[in-house]
């Protein structure tokens, strides 16, 4: 049996490419289609397409019907004594002419100053002939609605990075997993070798309470390693918005290899170059000084130039909703221009200007961040590519050793303790060389992240 352990531990390293596989990428593409914080971008961006559509919409005239009644009770009155004044003149006036051409029953006026009984139904149109207010509104609604779809891409290379690196976390703990239950075998091999050789009468039995107590121990390891890999498969069906407990499809070409071929890739000057040319931040900083600009037009137009504007008013006005000899229509064409408004107008170009300068400020910041980024993660990558071949190594020399000292062990040759220490270095190198062999995909998602595509 452990020959067989042995066998599989030193068996010579199959190579596995360091590029993404088919299940991981089915996997990226679920995430990308059921993960909860892209959704939510997403709804930011059809909400910005709606706030563009509300801006659109000012460019087209207005058309509005506007019925209105009016009834009034008590309140101010209007009080003018006519009839007192007009009845005695026209009773004189009708005397002596000996006609009666003149009234003399005219009442007094006593009105309500509030129209009762009147309603004005009408039709209103309106037009903006020219506002620089409209089109460069419009405008900027449109540059910070790419400026949220690059967003949207930030969260997506974001989301992509971690389902990647939580998949290479998940395999990385079921390895570890296996690697304790080889441990364990070899362990449970020694404990019953250890048990014929004190029936033997070739060992005494400290060297079987020994063995049992390292295998103890490794049980609490295994339970250790069992758990971290539950809660690894919970991390990934977490991203990709599954059932916590949901099953992984797991990628045996990178399970079975015991070396990853990092390759060489780019260089680093090409890298710089190809982060700055494809992160969604510096777009989304283009996108929003791009809207800045827009801000400081529309300032500037609206203090230099008129908003010039039609429009009409037509239907019936009147006491009672008879609609007779009521009819009436309204033409009207007007200019509205901000002569003076204490300065609000330079005030707000100042500020349109600095908020410009304060995202170029930030995003050349930004810029400097992605090429130190880009150069600690290719170095990172780099050493995570020579750890690997390193463990890989100590793992080989382990796994000679183990097998040396296994044999003298069997002998008689040599002691427990130099034993329990071999395979304890069998075991720690080859989690070691798991390590490295995952942290050399998970350096290489890293790199990808921060020089992704255009």
């Amino acid at each position: 049996m452990i020959n067989k352990i042995l066998l599989l531990i030193t068996i010579l390293p199959l190579f596995a490419q360091a590029q993404k596989s088919d299940v991981l990428e089915n996997y990226v593409e679920e995430g990308l289609q059921n993960n909860l914080s892209l959704h939510q971008e997403s709804l930011e961006i059809k909400k910005a397409m709606e706030v563009i559509r509300q801006a659109k919409a000012l460019f087209y005239p207005r058309l509005s019907f506007n019925p209105t009644y009016s009834y009034a009770a008590g309140g101010r009155r209007l009080n003018f004594p006519v009839g007192d004044l007009l009845n005695p003149a026209y009773k004189s006036l009708n005397e002596l002419t000996g006609t009666n051409q003149f009234p003399t029953n005219i009442e007094n006026v006593n009105e309500l100053l509030a129209p009762t009984n009147f309603h004005d139904t009408k039709v209103n149109v309106q037009y903006s002939i020219y506002n620089p207010e409209i089109k460069y509104n419009y405008l900027i609604q449109k540059s910070l609605l790419s400026a949220q779809e690059a967003k949207k891409k930030v969260v997506e290379n974001e989301l992509r990075y971690n389902i990647e690196t939580a998949y290479y976390q998940y395999l990385q703990s079921l390895e570890a997993v296996k690697i304790l239950d080889n441990s364990a075998a070899v362990l449970g091999e020694l404990v019953k070798l250890n048990k014929k050789l004190v029936a033997n009468n070739t060992a005494t039995k400290d060297v079987v309470f020994s063995s049992e107590y390292e295998a103890s121990k490794l049980v609490q390891q295994k339970i250790e390693a069992g758990n971290n890999s539950r809660v690894a498969r919970a991390y990934f069906n977490f991203l990709l918005n599954r059932d916590l407990a949901n099953d992984i499809i797991i990628d045996s070409t990178l399970i079975n290899a015991d070396m990853i071929d990092f390759g060489g890739g780019d260089q680093l000057t090409e890298l710089k170059e190809k982060a700055k040319a494809g992160r969604g931040e510096l777009k989304q900083f283009d996108m929003s000084i791009e809207a800045a600009r827009h801000a400081i037009t529309l300032q500037q137009k609206a203090a230099s130039l008129p908003s010039l504007f039609v429009g009409g008013n037509a239907g019936f006005q009147g006491y009672g909703y008879t609609f007779k000899n009521q009819a009436y229509m309204i033409m009207q064409a007007g200019l509205q221009w901000d002569i003076f408004k204490g300065f609000e107008r330079k005030s707000k170009i100042q500020q349109a200007k600095i908020q410009a300068d304060l995202l170029q400020t930030k995003k050349t910041d930004t810029e400097k961040q992605i090429e130190l980024q880009t150069t600690q993660a290719y170095y990172d990558f780099v050493s995570a590519g020579e750890a690997q071949k390193a463990s890989h190594d100590g793992m080989l020399n382990a796994s000679q050793y183990f097998k040396v000292v296994d044999s003298r062990y069997r002998n008689g040759n040599l002691l427990l303790i130099e034993y329990i220490k071999a395979q304890n270095d069998v075991q720690t190198a080859r989690l070691q060389q798991v390590i490295t062999k995952y942290d050399v995909l998970i350096k290489r998602s890293v790199l990808d992240k921060i020089t992704v595509e255009p």
